[in-house]
């Protein structure tokens, strides 16, 4: 830290440069944590209007006290080779936090925080042994298999690796990524604000845009690999197809295929990293008789050429929302076939790059950063989260469900009738019959515009058949296509297929989830499958906002402290009690009950078949972090007995 002071301070011109133009707040937030004088942040406040740099309207007299004072405080302690402050109290981070976001932030979020931001001293989301350090039998006889190489995969592999448990990560594919390396068409990127999508113990400073594209993302992730050590520990092309669990042994037998060898590998733990990624195809009469390319977003093919072609783009959610208006300027016709429109608003930052100002800062200002975060954080996650439960009392439960999610619904009808030019037919075609977050709020990427084009069409017929030609529809037009692009999403509620995994007693996790209803304790653990923990498993999925990495390090500091609770009491097992496990998702079930979701006008992935929600969360982000803040042990069924080797059949 003291080497950013120096080199802030030995830059003034540049210092200043960037202090004028970077985003004011974050520099604010910085001047009140480095002096604990929070004056000239509180006189800021009544004109900030949230967390995003487009809602702070600082006054330029403001600023540049605030610039003027941030280079002189800077400079004191580079000379001085002063420490940062002590960790500002609750009460004085809540003030810093509310004035920020112009907003009273509530308590409860300021430990959260603490731990999120890392302004404290230590990484609390690391686990900290008895004995201040792992005890010496781990590297003779435990191991850890981790099946997956995305994000959710990485973030365990670097906890892990950090808590000195050894560990090994099968990946199927040749580069780790996950999700990023099978999602690559056109247009493809994140819809979570970048500097939120990263790990809190290694933040970006360098992304190019605020709305980050699968390329950069991809990088990002490969960067961590490299920056953490785990290449060593990674196995790619190696595909997981059989788990079984010995009761007798305390043990997991990991079958999986590499180079077209099945291999045997056995572990103590297993941790399924695998998330939502198997492609969803809808069963479309006749698409085998299609003679040209059917492309689906999830396995895209770069040899398929799009220029003037007439493509037919099937679907309208997150993925045919970033590819239509990313193909549209090359193909000859673009027909869209929309089963359900979506909720779509517009985000001033979505296509702008970060400033060079900003990433100096960034780069350069000790905590500028990590403030920064914090802004993203507050205006992407949990302050919307009141308008996805409903109000029985509510005058207008058809079309929405309370007062907050009426005028977000009535703002988006706005916004969406001025991007389609006043079509009041097309608006008609594009307004949702559910309530906003219904399904998850997307953003805009020139959508709406696109869809005035003379080379666009929206079809909202049902489609009947596919012919070798293209598409017919329920009036039986046939709609001329060279190209099939199938924007499907995902077969989510499948999850961890095709992977047979049997736990105690010969159960398979088909037999107790069937096709379609996943459960899990916290959703991580499930009853009758030891050792056994699911990243990303059920219920876990954002739909108001947030990052789903956010979610993924509070899941994996759990499993972490699982795994210390093992090893430091010698247990040869920890399974979730089942009374435990069923609680837990009766709570869910019934939190559900009152939101969007269970809208009787709203059908989505995150249902199955019987209406049970299965994949999104309940919860606020700071109930999550909450509750997955500790490992409870009286939830679980800890058993010793005699371990056996791990590493005796670990494959080359």
């Amino acid at each position: 830290m003291q080497e950013l002071f120096k080199r802030a301070s030995e830059q003034q011109t540049a210092l200043r440069a960037a202090l004028s133009n970077a985003d004011p707040v974050p520099s604010l937030l910085v001047l009140a944590h480095l002096t604990q004088d929070l004056t000239l942040l509180e006189q800021a406040a009544p004109y900030i209007a949230g967390g995003w740099n487009y809602q702070q309207h600082v006054p330029e007299s403001i600023r540049q006290t605030a610039q003027n004072r941030l280079v002189d405080v800077l400079k004191e302690y580079a000379e001085q080779n002063k420490p940062l402050p002590e960790l500002p109290s609750d009460e004085t981070l809540q003030r810093m936090m509310s004035a920020a976001v112009g907003t009273q932030v509530p308590s409860e979020y300021i430990p959260m925080f603490i731990e999120e931001l890392r302004i404290g001293p230590q990484d609390t989301r690391t686990i900290r042994w008895k004995d201040g350090s792992p005890p010496s039998a781990i590297s003779e006889n435990f191991q850890v298999v981790v099946v997956g190489a995305g994000i959710a995969g990485i973030c365990a592999g670097v906890r892990l690796k950090q808590a000195g448990v050894p560990f090994v990560i099968l990946e199927r594919h040749h580069a780790p990524g996950g999700t990023w390396i099978e999602n690559r068409y056109p247009g493809c990127g994140v819809d979570t604000p970048s500097h939120f999508y990263s790990y809190s113990f290694f933040p970006n400073k360098k992304w190019s845009r605020y709305f980050c594209r699968q390329s950069e993302i991809q990088d990002y992730l490969a960067r961590v690999v490299t920056e953490f050590g785990l290449e060593e520990h990674i196995r790619y092309g190696t595909e997981v197809f059989e788990a079984k669990y010995e009761t007798s042994a305390g043990m997991w037998t990991v079958n999986h295929r590499r180079e077209g060898i099945e291999k045997i590998l056995r572990c103590n733990v297993m941790i399924t990293a695998a998330g939502h990624n198997v492609p969803s195809l809808p069963k479309l009469a006749g698409i085998d008789s299609f003679k040209g390319p059917v492309l689906h977003t999830a396995c895209w093919n770069e040899g398929v050429l799009l220029e003037g072609k007439s493509v037919a783009l099937v679907g309208t959610g997150a993925s045919g929302m970033q590819v239509g208006p990313a193909i549209v300027d090359t193909v000859e016709r673009l027909t869209i076939f929309q089963r359900t429109p979506h909720w779509a608003m517009g985000n001033p930052n979505y296509h702008k790059q970060v400033s060079s100002e900003n990433i100096w800062c960034f780069e350069n200002i000790p905590l500028f950063e990590m403030w920064h975060r914090f802004l993203i954080f507050w205006a992407a996650s949990d302050m919307v989260h009141r308008q996805l439960v409903i109000d029985p009392k509510w005058h207008l439960p058809d079309l929405s469900l309370n007062a907050d999610n009426h005028k977000l619904r009535e703002t988006i009808i706005a916004y969406m009738r001025e991007e389609l030019g006043g079509d009041e037919e097309l608006l008609r075609k594009c307004t949702p019959s559910y309530p906003p977050y219904g399904k998850r709020l997307l953003r805009d990427n020139k959508w709406f515009s696109m869809l005035r084009r003379k080379d666009v069409e929206l079809i909202s017929d049902g489609i009947s058949h596919i012919t070798p030609d293209g598409i017919v529809t329920s009036s039986g037009k046939l709609h001329k296509a060279d190209v099939l692009i199938m924007a499907t999403g995902f077969s989510a509620s499948k999850l961890l297929w095709p992977m047979h995994i049997t736990g105690r007693h010969g159960r398979s996790i088909r037999d107790v989830w069937g096709d379609d209803d996943p459960r899990a304790y916290k959703g991580v653990a499930v009853s009758g499958f030891p050792n056994f923990f699911v990243l990303a498993g059920p219920n876990t999925v954002l739909s108001h906002g947030g990052s789903a990495i956010f979610q993924i390090e509070c899941q994996v500091a759990y499993v972490l402290q699982a795994i210390r609770h093992m090893i430091e009491g010698g247990y040869q097992s920890v399974e979730v009690r089942e009374d435990v496990h069923d609680d837990y998702n009766r709570l869910i079930d019934s939190k559900h009950e009152h939101m969007v979701w269970k809208h009787p006008g709203v059908t989505s992935w995150y249902k199955n078949k019987h209406n049970r929600v299965t994949m999104t969360s309940p919860w606020r982000l700071v109930d999550f972090w909450a509750i997955t803040r500790e490992f409870d042990e009286t939830g679980y069924l800890c058993k010793t007995h005699q371990r056996e080797d791990a590493l005796s059949d670990i494959d080359g």
